[in-house]
C-alpha cells in the first residue's frame, strides 16, 4: 500500500458523480462557496478531471459544464491529486474489488478505474470523507453483504465471495469516510448558501430542500426518497 500523506489539513476527495449531479442542477457554483467555508481543500484524481473535463470538451452536450469544472479547478477550488503517488493503490483496489464477486463462473467487474482511483486519494491525502454518489462503490465499502445479496437478487442466480480480496478491500478502505452531493448540499442549505432560491410560496423552506435533495437524485446520487423525506422532516420541523 501506497504511504499515506502526512496531511495536516482537511481534505475531501471527489468521485465524477457529486460534481456531475451538482453541474447538471446548476449548483456547481456552491463548491465554491463551501470550499471557503470548509478552510481546507478539494481534490479530484486524474481519472475523474478526465471524466468531466478532457472527454465532455470534445461532445458540444457536456461541453459548458466541462468549462465549469475546468474554471474551479485553474482558480484552485479543486485541486489534482498527483497520479504517481496513488498507482499502487489504485490498481490494488480496482483488482480486489473487481475480483470479490463471482457469478456463473465469471468476476464481476463492479466498479471503475476513476472510483478507484477517487478512493485511492483519499486514502493517500488522509482524506476527512470522500464524496461519491454512485451506490455500489458505497455500498462496497459500508456493507459488502448487503451489495453481495442485491447483485443475487438482480442476476437471479447464487453470488459466490472471494473473502480474502473482500478482507484485502476493506482493509484499506476501512478508514474511508463516504458522503454524497446529498451530504454537500444540506451544509449548503442549513449555511444560508442557498436561501437566495427560497420561493414565494406555501412552505418555501421545505420546496427549496426537496427540490435540491430530488435534483440530484434524478441526476444519479444514490439517495431513497425515505432518506429524503426524513433529511427535509427534521431540517423544516418547527422552522416553518
Amino acid at each position: 500500500m501506497t504511504k499515506k500523506r502526512n496531511n495536516h489539513g482537511r481534505t475531501l476527495v471527489f468521485d465524477s458523480g457529486p460534481v456531475i449531479s451538482l453541474a447538471t442542477n446548476s449548483l456547481l457554483w456552491t463548491l465554491e462557496a463551501l470550499h471557503h467555508q470548509f478552510n481546507g481543500d478539494f481534490y479530484i484524481p486524474a481519472a475523474v478531471k478526465r471524466e468531466l473535463v478532457d472527454v465532455p470538451l470534445e461532445i458540444k452536450k457536456f461541453k459548458f459544464e466541462a468549462l465549469q469544472v475546468l474554471y474551479l479547478l485553474n482558480k484552485g477550488i479543486l485541486k489534482l491529486v498527483d497520479d504517481r503517488s496513488i498507482k499502487q493503490d489504485t490498481f490494488e483496489l480496482l483488482n480486489a474489488a473487481n475480483h470479490i464477486f463471482k457469478a456463473r463462473g465469471n468476476w464481476l467487474q463492479i466498479v471503475h478505474m476513476a472510483e478507484m482511483q477517487t478512493l485511492a486519494s483519499a486514502i493517500y491525502l488522509n482524506a476527512e470523507a470522500v464524496v461519491v454518489d454512485e451506490r455500489t462503490t458505497r455500498i462496497l465499502i459500508e456493507a459488502p453483504m448487503q451489495l453481495h445479496e442485491t447483485l443475487g437478487r438482480k442476476l437471479h442466480t447464487t453470488i459466490y465471495t472471494h473473502e480474502e480480496n473482500l478482507a484485502k478491500f476493506q482493509r484499506m478502505t476501512r478508514d474511508l469516510r463516504v458522503i454524497r452531493s446529498t451530504e454537500l448540499l444540506l451544509v449548503a442549505y442549513e449555511l444560508g448558501l442557498l436561501d437566495k432560491y427560497l420561493p414565494n410560496i406555501p412552505h418555501p423552506r421545505k420546496q427549496l430542500l426537496e427540490s435540491v435533495l430530488w435534483g440530484v437524485k434524478l441526476n444519479g446520487c444514490a439517495v431513497t426518497q425515505d432518506e429524503i423525506d426524513s433529511i427535509v422532516r427534521e431540517e423544516i420541523q418547527g422552522k416553518e
